[in-house]
């Protein structure tokens, strides 16, 4: 079969460098998908991004569809027949609407009931009269913000200002806001020229000419390569962000290294301020000694060639100049009022309508501290230090160095808190809280910082699901979800000996003595269980665990973090291990006959046989021992008791009729399984487990 090679390019003003990663992958997912609904083979598609293009390639594309040969199915026989025999009016239009007659119907019986069907054959349509269909394609492409221009109706990223569609050198014609396709595209804007691209072999390489490097991933590698330069050359080592790379390059279509410097006298100001205004205000990477002191010195990136590179570094510096004299001049103001001046200000500063002010908040949070800590039985410098962070936590929110630069709350509150004569663990405490910071960040490592910062999000939580502000969909502007997951990981790498539902009941009897209107409590703690049960999940799919699995260890709540993940990966062992599959068939049968009656309490006497007695001795036995192995939080020995039960059960069921017409022999069997099941389901819920062993 012959085949060609295809190109789109659609041509915009600048978009935001934050929505290219996501507008790629949209890109190739939606050709793809529209090129195998249209049933048009091809060989490779690759799309190309840069700040005033999106680009599509796809090589090897088959010139006409597949032909497809199906089975179209009618009315019932008796139906498409009458009772003479002939054919229905049914049956008629069936087979006109297919391209038939009747003589081609056949009968087949589906699901004990004949059905009329014909053979159909659908020929392939010539590629290239469907390709300007792509048109499709562009105006489902979606981003976090678009906009309308001129008259149109559009609502698209950026203003549409060209398009290159090309079927090998024929152009394939459609257009979009008056724009029509041809082979035309743009160079650099300020270096390049207009140009005739030739084919679509050949748009990498003119576009390169004209100073445009269309791959993303050809862009960062050479700014990479400027960096290593630029290290080898000065003795640097520039500290590359990824985030930040992917961003810069994003923002330049040729991408040219070049570094600047700034006055040593801005060093005294805390480093993190510094990086903040080069990176995020700048798009700047710091730069480092060898040993990790950082220099003042920064690298950029321009999007140009290397001509007059000193006068650009120039005007970069002058820039960062003024940024920084704004940090320095922050950093100095803030140090004229105390911290107490400040925790004052938070009297002012609302936190939520209904759940009042960061001040009222920090209240709280200090109140659930207390009572963490008493939990957790920590000792009395530790509780102390922990107090204390929760009292200041938040002082730093009124400086003018976060109000500026909202990404450094914590972290100057630290910086400054040392400042104001704080003891370590107090200042480092107070940045901690805030973490993880973002999904996979950083955890506190202090003990006082863990307690603060699940306290903190214990209030932000619980007050939120109280006053009916719930996460749905992309909607969490209080980022309650990363704020759970961020407790139970905090729990689970501190390793604490805590039961997670403590930690609910203990912060809902705060809001129990405030004057916040809450919603029913009894339903506010099941929608906090709930949730959180959720993030538990989560956690525990990241450690590989299988949704049956999940769902069978959080049945019964989340309980200690740990244990529950070392039951969620015992039981992923055994779901596979066919020596563990009569031990699962005799836990699951007395899990699923227990749940036919209650424990109204066991009477030896009833028993009929030796075998009630031998499952009745074995379950006091192993039960003393398996409560001290969930005491200990001991998961392969606490299922190592489990299974000890495996021959009394299967002994019981073989001699035992548990739904016996006796009423009290039944009671009194379906009592002892009830206590049975009541261990087992302290492990786990085995019966939502698809086990999976092979005999």
């Amino acid at each position: 079969m012959k085949t060609t090679n295809v190109l789109f390019e659609i041509g915009l003003e600048e978009m935001p460098a934050r929505f290219l990663n996501d507008a790629q992958k949209q890109l190739e997912q939606k050709t793809r998908d529209w090129l195998t609904e249209l049933r048009i083979p091809f060989e490779k598609i690759k799309t190309y991004v840069t700040p005033r293009r999106l680009a599509v390639v796809i090589t090897e594309v088959a010139e006409k569809q597949h032909d497809i040969e199906e089975e179209a199915k009618g009315p019932a026989k008796k139906i498409a027949l009458d009772e003479e025999g002939n054919w229905s009016k049914a049956a008629i239009g069936f087979t006109k609407g297919q391209g038939k007659n009747v003589e081609d119907i056949y009968f087949k019986e589906l699901k004990g009931i004949e059905y009329a069907y014909v053979n159909k054959f659908i020929e392939g349509k010539q590629t290239k009269e469907l390709l300007p269909a792509f048109k499709d394609v562009i105006l489902s492409l979606t981003f976090p913000k678009n906009m309308r221009w001129s008259n149109h109706n559009l609502r698209f990223v950026r203003p549409i200002r060209w398009m290159v569609a090309l079927n090998e050198h024929e152009i394939i014609p459609f257009e979009i806001t008056g724009v029509p396709t041809n082979n035309e595209s743009q160079g650099h804007r300020f270096l390049g020229e207009p140009i005739e691209i030739s084919s679509p072999s050949t748009y990498v390489d003119q576009l390169k000419q004209q100073y445009v490097i269309v791959d993303s991933d050809e862009r960062k590698d050479l700014i990479l390569q400027g960096i290593k330069a630029l290290e080898g050359r000065q003795n640097w080592k520039v500290v590359v962000d990824q985030d930040l790379l992917d961003e810069v390059s994003h923002l330049v279509e040729f991408p040219t290294v070049f570094s600047g410097a700034f006055s040593e006298e801005f060093l005294s100001v805390p480093e993190e301020a510094l990086i903040t205004s080069m990176k995020e205000h700048q798009r700047y990477f710091p730069v480092r000694t060898q040993d990790g002191e950082l220099l003042p010195n920064f690298v950029a990136v321009r999007n140009g060639d290397d001509h007059h590179l000193e006068t650009v570094s120039k005007g970069n510096e002058k820039v960062l100049k003024a940024r920084l004299s704004d940090a320095r001049f922050f950093y100095e103001e803030d140090q004229k009022h105390s911290i107490e001046e400040n925790v004052n200000k938070l009297e002012k500063m609302v936190f939520q309508e209904k759940l009042g002010t960061i001040a009222d908040k920090v209240r709280r949070t200090i109140t659930i501290t207390k009572k963490l800590c008493s939990l957790l039985q920590l000792d009395e410098q530790t509780t102390k230090n922990a107090v204390r962070a929760a009292e200041i936590s938040k002082f730093d929110l009124v400086t003018n160095m976060v109000n500026e630069f909202t990404e450094l709350q914590g972290i100057m509150g630290e910086k400054y808190a040392i400042l104001f004569g704080e003891n370590q663990q107090v200042a480092k405490a107070i940045n901690e809280h805030y973490m993880p910071r973002h999904a996979g960040g950083e955890l506190p490592e202090t003990v006082a910082g863990s307690v603060v910062s699940i306290a903190d999000k214990l209030d932000t939580i619980v007050g939120c699901l109280s006053v009916g502000i719930i996460p749905s969909g992309s909607q969490d502007p209080y980022a309650l979800r990363r704020q759970a997951l961020g407790i139970l990981q905090i729990i689970n790498n501190q390793a604490w000996d805590v039961n997670v539902d403590e930690l609910f009941a203990t912060t809902l009897e705060v809001y129990q003595h405030t004057d916040i209107e809450t919603s029913d409590l009894k339903e506010v703690a099941e929608s906090i269980k709930e949730f959180f049960t959720l993030r538990a999940s989560y956690i525990l799919k990241d450690q590989q665990v299988d949704q049956d699995v999940r769902d069978a260890v959080l049945a019964s709540g989340i309980g200690n973090v740990a244990f529950t993940i070392a039951k969620a990966k015992q039981l992923m062992e055994k779901r596979h291990d066919s020596s563990f599959k009569p031990t699962q068939e005799a836990l699951v049968r007395v899990l699923n006959i227990a749940a036919k009656g209650e424990d109204t309490g066991i009477d030896p006497q009833l028993f009929e046989n030796k075998q009630e007695q031998e499952l009745f001795d074995t379950f006091q036995t192993v039960n003393t021992t398996y409560q001290k192995c969930l005491n200990n939080h001991l998961a392969d020995e606490a299922l190592q008791q489990l299974t000890t039960l495996t021959s009394p059960i299967h002994e019981f069921f073989e001699h035992t009729m548990v739904m016996t017409e006796n009423d009290n022999l039944k009671t009194n069997r379906l009592s002892l399984l009830n206590q049975i099941a009541d261990i087992i389901y302290a492990f786990a819920d085995l019966t939502k487990i698809q086990w999976k062993q092979q005999q």
